[in-house]
């Protein structure tokens, strides 16, 4: 990654601007408090984050520092080897866990490289994204030979950061006025993947960006970042690009589109990116909560009434999967798939409203 390749150059309208705003706002939630004699003071401040932010940071969160040290450190191991070693255990359609530095978000390259591994080894998706094919197929993960113990601190890396994911998806349904175990059902056979994120140094950080412009579209992301730093969300009040600062042993947390959909919009997947830096490598780890791969995705009912009708139509989560990975190998020639093509139209919501009203 030396010189910058036309197939990184972002578009006028997306180039990051070179002042930083840093996000005051996004709250910190200490998960130390005690859910039973202080618990509706925690779900009420979880809740306010996904509303207003759909982003926040925990501390106290319950994952030892040992262990996030430990992948960090065999995190640079890893990419600190030359080329032809990390090509060895390469992505491909048909292996889609193991290093990639040739992903795309919106069609455009991203400044980066990455090792992809499951949280469930293996996990079962559909065979392709055709909606008549009801076959299905294995993912395995692939592991490099160096450093030998990647995989052993991998796996209880994610084994730490699953238990967070339980705790904060249940919150949320508490702050959503749902059973603590709502949701917990839909990830009994979960695809959830984690990833390493290599952000080597840019020659042009004002043309390139470490990770373009993007929305997750699972259900939760736990993030581990450095304290180089580089993520930006975009504000929901008014749509500026705001900076995360790096809060040492912080995870920073979004909302993904499964959420989105579940509360039928009371909370929203934000959007976000990674700019790149000219002088620093960074490094982070996200892990992507998302359920089994035959769940339904639709709004609850429990959350959907005739006044408030729900918003999306039902989706396959592993068709929905199955069809993102695809795009991060190849250019495509139109968007990938998003939640907005499962949206009601709002032409169609307002006439379900003035039934439900002229009914009522």
């Amino acid at each position: 990654m030396g010189e910058v390749d036309p197939a990184f150059i972002q578009d006028l309208e997306h180039r990051p601007k070179l002042a930083i705003i840093e996000a005051e706002g996004i709250p910190l939630i200490d998960l130390s408090v005690d859910a039973v004699s202080d618990g509706s003071t925690l779900v009420s401040d979880i809740g306010d984050a996904c509303k207003k932010w759909g982003f926040f940071q925990v501390i106290n969160h319950g994952v030892p520092l040992e262990k996030r040290e430990k992948l960090e450190k065999a995190a640079r191991e890893f990419f600190g080897q030359p080329l032809e070693e990390r090509v060895k255990i390469r992505r491909a359609e048909v292996r889609v866990s193991g290093y990639s530095n040739t992903e795309h978000t919106k069609n455009v390259r991203d400044w980066k490289e990455v090792f992809d591994f499951t949280r469930k080894n293996p996990i079962i998706v559909p065979a392709s994204a055709r909606p008549d094919d009801k076959q299905v197929v294995e993912w395995y993960n692939q592991w490099p030979e160096y450093p030998p113990q990647l995989r052993e601190v991998c796996e209880e890396y994610a084994e730490e950061v699953e238990k967070l994911c339980f705790k904060l998806i249940q919150l949320i349904a508490l702050s959503l006025g749902l059973p603590a175990d709502t949701f917990n059902g839909f990830f009994k056979d979960q695809i959830s993947n984690v990833r390493l994120n290599h952000y080597p140094p840019c020659p042009a950080p004002e043309l390139a960006l470490g990770l373009g412009r993007h929305k997750d579209g699972g259900a939760l992301t736990v993030l581990a970042q450095d304290d180089v730093g580089g993520l930006e969300v975009k504000r929901k009040s008014d749509g500026e690009w705001i900076r995360v600062k790096p809060t040492p042993e912080a995870f920073i947390i979004n909302v993904g589109d499964i959420i989105q959909v579940w509360s039928n919009e009371r909370y929203e997947s934000v959007e976000h990116r990674v700019i790149a830096n000219s002088e620093k490598e960074r490094f982070s780890i996200p892990f992507f909560f998302n359920p089994a791969h035959y769940t339904i995705v639709k709004p609850l009912e429990e959350l959907t009434s005739e006044e408030n009708p729900p918003r999306y139509r039902p989706y396959n989560w592993g068709k929905f999967f199955v069809t993102r990975k695809g795009g991060n190998f190849k250019k495509l020639d139109v968007e990938n798939i998003q939640i907005s093509h499962f949206r009601v139209p709002e032409s169609e919501l307002a006439n379900r409203f003035e039934k439900a009203v002229s009914v009522a």
